[in-house]
């Protein structure tokens, strides 16, 4: 897929830095791309793309000023002190996971405990999703990554490799499947038992019974998850270029500020539509749902900042040295420009 590129109109004055900005088309950062908030000194071009596509490019060739990054792979480089990004708490992407536990019909799986000593399929075990998933694993249900033989690659279509080199201990089963597979094929013909999915397979999609949610009511029980820990998952940072923060100290500020206006905007216009008469969105109970978000979540909901966040950032630093993805355990302010750290 070729990238799709628009340039927001620029500011006039000389002085502006010509930057480019990447990021998926998420409500919360499109009046960035659109121009609809601007950041103060900078002139953004705008690139709107999948993170199957941006994500490869943040840690391979960092070719994007600003880009919206995996937080688990920028994790992995921050403890190897490698990487051309540092990066800023805007949480552009975050979600729930008990969603993706899904075991194979008749594999004698009937929880997440029965996953030890079995053959679980995950696109890339380093991806961010898998890290949360694993770490509800150990925390919630005592199996540790190790006592998993992990196969990895694509889902259900095309094609899936880890996008950083994993540095593994012995003993640690960590396998891709062949050249033409799927993670949901395997799962038919019984060559795995289940799957952390970061999305429905399709033939759970298309009412295949082979295919069973560990947690069919996921909605209670990501609420009841919340509840006990106080985290909504974070998935995704943006990174600004090191190379940039350096000659510009206010820079990660003025573009963290940026996306948090940005945000305001969004959800502002959830809430316009939400409210209104007549309903805008093809999403029958959309206020049911808004609704029970504030009741769960609390108005800020969809949090940005360090210091709300810290632990959740501690969990996730914890959860990628337990296994064996970080060279050693990273403290959270490492992950941020220090002039983000008090937002």
């Amino acid at each position: 897929m070729t990238l799709a590129t628009t340039e927001i109109p620029g500011d006039t004055r000389t002085e502006a830095l010509e930057l480019t900005l990447a990021t998926w088309d998420h409500d919360r950062v499109m009046a960035l791309h659109e121009a609809r908030t601007r950041v103060p000194g900078v002139a953004l071009q705008s690139v709107v793309a999948p993170t199957s596509k941006l994500f490869p490019l943040a840690v391979g060739e960092a070719r994007y000023d600003i880009t919206e990054m995996s937080i688990s792979s920028y994790a992995i480089q921050v403890s190897r002190g490698s990487g051309d990004y540092i990066a800023i708490p805007a949480f552009v992407s975050r979600a729930f996971r008990h969603s993706g536990f899904i075991a194979r019909a008749g594999s004698g799986i009937e929880g997440p405990a029965d996953f030890k000593g079995r053959r679980i399929g995950v696109p890339e075990y380093q991806m961010t999703a898998a890290l949360w998933m694993r770490g509800i694993l150990s925390d919630e249900y005592g199996v540790a990554a190790r006592d998993i033989h992990w196969r990895t690659g694509a889902l259900d279509a095309g094609v899936r490799r880890e996008r950083l080199q994993l540095d593994l201990p012995a003993g640690m089963k960590v396998d891709p499947i062949d050249e033409g597979e799927t993670l949901q094929q395997l799962m038919i013909e019984e060559k795995i038992d289940g799957l952390l999915s970061p999305k429905p397979p399709q033939a759970l999609l298309d009412g295949d019974t082979r295919f069973v949610r560990l947690f069919p009511d996921f909605e209670a029980s990501e609420q009841a998850y919340h509840a006990k820990t106080g985290f909504f998952p974070i998935m995704h940072v943006i990174g600004i270029r090191k190379s940039l923060a350096e000659a510009h100290p206010w820079l990660p500020r003025a573009i963290y500020e940026g996306f948090v206006e940005a945000k305001g905007l969004a959800l502002e216009r959830l809430r316009k539509v939400w409210l209104g008469n007549a309903n805008r969105l093809s999403l029958p109970w959309l206020g049911a749902s808004m609704e029970r978000t504030i009741n769960t979540l609390g108005q800020d909901y969809w949090s940005y900042g360090f210091a709300a966040n810290r632990d959740e950032l501690a969990a996730i630093c914890r959860y990628s040295v337990e296994q064996h993805l970080a060279a050693d355990l990273v403290q959270p302010e490492a992950l941020f420009h220090p002039s983000v750290l008090e937002t």
